[in-house]
């Protein structure tokens, strides 16, 4: 009798008991026909989910036994929410789909449309950590699959929403703009969620951006499904939240059902997808359904739940719902059921036992083989190959005034140019974010491109960060090449998960079977003498920096701009790279170095056909020497490169030859030129603009010391401060004098 928790015992006891008390009908349904009166399930269909179901529910059980003995790493089960077999059923295969994790019933149902697949080897092989999982490959027990269309998700919460909406827009709208899109113009992108998730912020944002989309006529074909539990953990949605909450969000159509109804889940999710795939416009299923066995196999459901709140779920169970749904149709006798349910658990069973034999990641270098895929040689060749290919669709859309032709460039405007070029050269590239269209960009760096490419290559999206980024990432999945401004690097900070851990696991958690191609431009740092205070004057990217696979970069010179912004790209369509392109703004109108008017801040614009020569590759550095370059080396980026520069010109006329360093790359660092030029004087001055705890200063340090650099070093950083407004920003930021002070320092010993 269930008392405190409902465990594999009382789930297997209840079938076989409520079975036993099932009697067939005298007139059984045709197999053809519904299965019940009302309905579009056939009876065959219904059989069909059921094995799925089974299939699940034995994964489930298999996971407990596995953990019972240390050879299983993952409990979070699907039990009670097989009725998600239906919606798999009302959808096509080659519709994409981003799974929640208790959707393994869907998974199964899929496979069963897809030849010469095996849902149960691919279960269990993420369960047990086998390196022959066909998707993470051992990194992560996840649902997913390419010959599935099932595009892996890590996520416990709801960040992968927001990429779910600019799947949908890729499927809309990717053709339309050259991309090479996998699926069927007509197809429906899915994604399915826990009732908890709808709290979250990413689960907010990407509602409101869908339904903000769809107000302003943009087609997003996305069907959100909601597994509604009633329960999120320990903690309870309130009774009629997830409705009241769901059913209220403007331009998503709302439908629900009882999801452990495989009928009532089948025709729902049937009307739903139908309406997406006529009107192309995004709608909410949303599921009741039960949590059978808890949480996960640790959780101890006493704690919080009561036995008759279990004994309630136990009586909804899906698996036993569909079993009298199929022999009240005469569909099959109980007895037959039971054996089916057996041959499903020892089926299950068996190839666990074979599953545990398989190898495990073998080293550190297979664990991170999938992270971030760098060729830099196709890279290169794909800059060189874009100059080759420019003709002269590039005078058109540049009016007639090519910028290789106009006096030398700013970092703003040179940056203007390499996005224009992107655009002939890569029709699937869009660039989208706050400000980006009409207006150009808060400090004009996007100005022009919308008249340039339309608005369907370049727009606004709504204010919320999460929603740009996560649009970029659904849209890079479906084979386009978003270019998403984030307007403050500040404003980065609310939204850095879809970076994190979203962005950069695609790769990571699909053996790189999925990648999420995407350069976010960023303009930030500081040194805009004060203006804005800390939300315009952000010099934190040390959260940028710990992300794994991300490539960082940060021009501080025009032409390193433009090459720089080529790499990314190109990389981001060679090898699916995920760069966040980071704009000094105090340096994007600067045109002079050392006096007014000297005009050393700027750079000529090369044409096409030097591209190739000007490549920098991913993790090289820049070095200007002044003087004999013996005496001292200064590291630095950004804001940093022209002070230095200016600091390191005094000491030449003083007759200290230095060697300035611009890093370039953030992430990852050019640790050989850091090595190189630091010995070639053996006195280093790291001069970091960020702050001195979690600074970009600190990396470098390491790879002084990690590189078996011998000499000595010393930094000058900004102080571990936010930024204020006005005049009080010179005390925490990083200065001219500052830089003299450490290097004489350093000349001194």
């Amino acid at each position: 009798m269930l008392s405190t928790v409902t465990s594999p015992h009382d789930l297997d006891e209840h079938f076989r008991t409520t079975l036993g008390d099932l009697t067939p009908p005298a007139e059984p349904r045709e197999p053809h026909a519904p299965v019940r009166d009302g309905t579009r399930l056939t009876g065959a269909q219904a059989n069909s989910l059921f094995d799925a179901q089974l299939a699940s529910r034995h994964l489930d059980l298999a996971a407990r036994w596995l953990r019972s003995f240390g050879e299983g790493y993952y409990t979070i089960g699907s039990a009670g929410h097989e009725g998600n077999a239906a919606v798999a059923a009302a959808l096509r295969p080659t519709d994409p789909a981003l799974l929640h994790y208790r959707s393994g019933a869907f998974y199964c149902a899929r496979a069963a449309q897809v030849d010469n697949t095996d849902p149960i080897r691919d279960v269990l092989r993420g369960l047990v950590a086998s390196a022959e999982e066909p998707i993470a490959g051992g990194r992560h027990k996840v649902f997913g699959h390419p010959d599935l269309q099932i595009i892996p998700i890590t996520s416990t919460i709801a960040s992968h929403l927001p990429r779910a909406v600019g799947l949908g827009f890729a499927v809309e709208r990717g053709r339309r703009l050259g991309a090479e899109i996998v699926w069927p113009s007509d197809a429906v992108a899915i994604c399915s969620f826990g009732d908890g998730s709808i709290n979250h912020a990413t689960a907010v944002a990407a509602l409101n951006t869908a339904g903000w989309c769809d107000h302003s006529g943009l087609r997003i074909p996305v069907l959100f499904v909601c597994e509604d539990n009633g329960i999120g953990l320990s903690v309870r949605s309130p009774e009629g939240w997830v409705a009241a909450a769901l059913s209220a969000k403007p331009g998503l159509r709302y439908s629900a059902a009882d999801g452990c109804d495989l009928a009532a889940t089948y025709d729902a999710a049937s009307e739903a997808v139908a309406w997406i795939r006529r009107h192309r416009r995004p709608a909410i299923l949303h599921l009741s359904t039960v949590r059978l066995m808890g949480h996960a196999g640790a959780d101890a459901e006493v704690a919080y739940r009561t036995s008759a709140e279990l004994a309630r779920d136990l009586a909804r169970d899906p698996i036993v719902a569909t079993a009298k749904l199929l022999v009240a149709a005469g569909q099959a006798t109980p007895e037959e059921l039971l054996k089916r349910y057996d041959e499903a658990g020892w089926q299950v069973r068996q190839v666990a036992e074979e599953v545990l034999q398989e190898p495990k990641l073998a080293d550190a270098a297979e664990v991170v083989a999938p992270l971030a895929p760098r060729r830099p040689v196709r890279v290169a060749r794909a800059v060189a190959d874009a100059g080759t290919a420019a003709g002269v669709s590039r005078t058109a859309v540049f009016g007639g005034r090519l910028p290789e032709d106009a006096p030398p460039l700013t970092l703003a405007q040179s940056i203007n140019a390499t996005l224009t070029d992107a655009m002939v050269t890569w029709p699937q590239a869009f660039v989208c974010g706050q400000d980006v269209a009409l207006k150009g960009g808060v400090y004009g760096v996007t100005k022009g491109l919308r008249e340039r490419f339309g608005a369907g290559r370049v727009f606004d999206t709504l204010l919320d960060e999460t929603s740009v980024l996560g649009f970029g990432l659904g849209a890079g999945l479906g084979g386009m090449l978003p270019i998403p401004e984030i307007q403050y690097l500040a404003y980065l900070h609310s939204a850095e998960d879809q970076l994190r851990g979203e962005a950069a696991t695609m790769s990571f958690f699909s053996r790189a079977a999925y990648r999420n191609p995407m350069v976010v431009r960023v303009a930030g740092l500081a040194y805009q003498e004060g203006f804005g205070g800390h939300f315009h004057n952000d010099n934190a990217v040390g959260v940028l920096r710990d992300v794994p696979g991300l490539v960082i970069a940060c021009p501080a010179r025009p032409d390193d701009g433009a090459a720089l912004l080529r790499t990314c790209l190109a990389a981001a369509v060679v090898d699916g790279t995920v760069s966040v392109f980071l704009e000094p703004i105090a340096l994007y109108h600067t045109g002079d170095l050392h006096a007014d008017g000297d005009g050393q801040w700027v750079s000529r614009y090369p044409a096409p056909a030097e591209w190739g020569e000007a490549h920098v590759p991913i993790g090289r550095a820049r070095v200007d020497v002044l003087g004999s370059g013996e005496e001292l080396t200064i590291i630095t980026f950004g804001n940093g490169v022209r002070m230095s520069l200016r600091v390191a010109a005094q000491l030449a006329e003083a007759g200290v030859g230095c060697r300035v360093v611009d890093l370039r790359w953030l992430a990852p660092l050019p640790v050989a030129d850091i090595i190189r030029e630091s010995s070639a004087t053996g006195r280093v001055l790291v001069v970091d603009e960020t702050r001195r705890s979690g600074g970009v200063g600190e990396g470098v340090l390491a790879a002084l010391v990690d590189g078996g650099y011998v000499g000595v070093a010393r930094r000058v950083a900004s102080v571990d401060s936010f930024i204020p407004l006005g005049p009080a920003a010179a005390h925490v930021l990083v200065s001219e004098d500052s830089i003299i002070q450490g290097a004489r320092s350093l000349l001194e010993r």
